[in-house]
């Protein structure tokens, strides 16, 4: 399953076209299919390639993964994407690539590769490897087989066992370290990694934004507002397909990750990943990488947006419970007017919010951590990875001299809800951090939640895995605690 998506209102139905553009492999599109449909069933049913195989429609196989190339400060970047779940609205202007736009006469050495280490048996799912491969190559990923392995984190084989699969990734790896100093697309082109026609998209890209000059942005009162729609066309393909949506994934405006002061602004279409390559996030969260990894898949990590995870409002949303701790603040705009709203009291009941239809989140702000702030994030799923979260639940405490003076702590899973604990949070206040001050924090916490039973396990299952789950947040910022006893002191809650 996924973790969060990218949605902001309810869809309405017209008859609406606009004409979108992007190239596709080393051919100039031009169409007129609603701007809301599915690029993978454009590339399948009207562009006849079918390499890119339809799977779980989900994002979760990877079968249909693809490349996606944008300009980005100038330059070009490609990101690897599940096609199943990318709208043609979020396309325009852009170069998708799929299997056979890096197919040459002979394998090419990622293709080679795979065969070399017998890495394909069925072969349904090669594709997707071979696209998330040549993802990592166009990276600028340090060429390690942790990294190339990484880079396949959203591919699903049911024959291989994926052993083989991991050599492969590693020889691809060994390939991509003699590239040294050499610029990327100079290197794969001239190694024929991928075809030549690849050192000309650029100027091309170049070339058909001045084209576009924004004519998809055009609005009128009847559209309303999506992302990147990873979980939104889980819910409602079929509803979306014909809907008439206002595309906000590609709006620069709404992009970018800043630090103004004590604070740290956040556009609400900026991705997973670029919280991932932010500086700023890396400097005041040392382990959001380690933490991140707990989240989704990179596909999805590439077209997840922060303010859909927020505005689909999924009780269990990964990061609405990260930035729920970090008492973030949403500044909402209808296009003239402009008011602050912290997130904590975005939600009034299951999927009801304090938004109007009209409303959309224009920034994301919160408090940067002092030397004295500690965050942490925990998650329990079913697969220990990419996968949705049973009880999701985040922390952050200030400790002055042995005493917590501020804490948040957030938690998903256990209501209606993303929940901010704030009858636990104020408890933390004031108090020294012990193994007695825990235990109470737990007891709580039980008497803020209302879990109930369902397919990711029953009430009294989410309640022991949230009080586990605080314990590791303590064990995880204050190592010094004594961690046996904590761990054995435990309360048994039932359903």
């Amino acid at each position: 399953m996924l973790f969060y998506c990218l949605s902001y209102a309810n869809f309405k139905i017209s008859n609406r076209k606009n004409l979108i553009k992007f190239i596709l492999n080393n051919k100039e599109i031009n169409t007129d299919k609603p701007s809301a449909s599915l690029l993978l069933d454009f590339i399948r049913y009207h562009r006849h390639l079918m390499g890119t195989k339809i799977g779980c429609r989900e994002g979760d196989c990877g079968a249909c993964t693809v490349l996606i190339g944008d300009l980005k400060n100038g330059e070009l970047q490609y990101r690897s994407f599940t096609s199943c779940l990318t709208p043609l609205g979020n396309i325009h202007g852009k170069h998708v690539v799929t299997i056979e736009g890096i197919n040459m006469d002979d394998l090419n050495p990622i293709q080679q590769r795979m065969a070399d280490a017998s890495a394909t048996q069925c072969g349904f799912c090669t594709p997707g490897f071979v696209m998330s491969l040549a993802g990592f190559c166009l990276s600028d990923k340090e060429a390690t087989q942790q990294n190339a392995v990484a880079a396949i984190d959203g591919n699903i084989c049911r024959c291989t066992g994926y052993k083989s699969i991991e050599r492969a990734a590693g020889k691809v790896a060994e390939l991509m370290q003699q590239k040294g100093d050499q610029e990327v697309l100079e290197f794969v082109t001239e190694n024929q990694v991928f075809p030549g026609y690849f050192t000309g998209i650029k100027e091309r890209l170049q070339k058909l934004s001045l084209q576009l000059n924004g004519e998809l942005d055009k609005q009128d009162s009847s559209m309303q507002f999506a992302g990147g729609g990873t979980d939104l066309y889980v819910q409602k393909p079929e509803e979306l397909k014909e809907a008439s949506v206002h595309f906000l994934y590609n709006k620069d405006v709404l992009k970018g990750i800043r630090k103004t002061g004590n604070k740290c602004f956040i556009g609400p279409s900026a991705t997973v990943t670029d919280l991932q390559e932010s500086e700023i996030i890396q400097k005041y969260f040392p382990n959001f990488n380690k933490q991140v990894k707990l989240i989704s898949s990179t596909p999805i990590r590439n077209m997840a947006t922060i303010a859909g995870n927020f505005i689909n409002a999924s009780p269990i949303g990964d990061f609405t419970i990260f930035f729920l701790a970090l008492d973030a603040t949403l500044v909402l705009s209808d296009g003239s007017e402009m008011r602050e709203l912290p997130l904590r009291q975005l939600y009034k009941g299951y999927k009801t919010l304090d938004k109007r239809a009209e409303e959309f989140i224009e920034q994301i702000w919160f408090e940067l951590p002092g030397e004295q702030t500690l965050f942490n994030f925990e998650k329990v799923s079913k697969r220990t990875h990419l996968d949705i979260a049973s009880v999701n639940t985040a922390i952050q405490l200030t400790v002055i001299s042995g005493t917590i003076t501020e804490a948040n702590i957030s938690a998903g899973g256990v209501g209606p809800i993303p929940k901010f604990l704030e009858q636990t949070s104020e408890f933390l206040r004031g108090r020294a951090v012990t193994e007695e001050v825990i235990t109470e924090a737990i007891d709580r916490a039980q008497k803020e939640i209302s879990p109930i039973s369902d397919a990711r396990g029953t009430a009294g299952y989410k309640r022991l895995l949230l009080g586990q789950l605080i314990k590791a947040h303590f064990i995880t910022l204050f190592p010094e605690i004594a961690v046996e006893k904590l761990l054995l002191s435990h309360n048994i809650y039932d359903d």
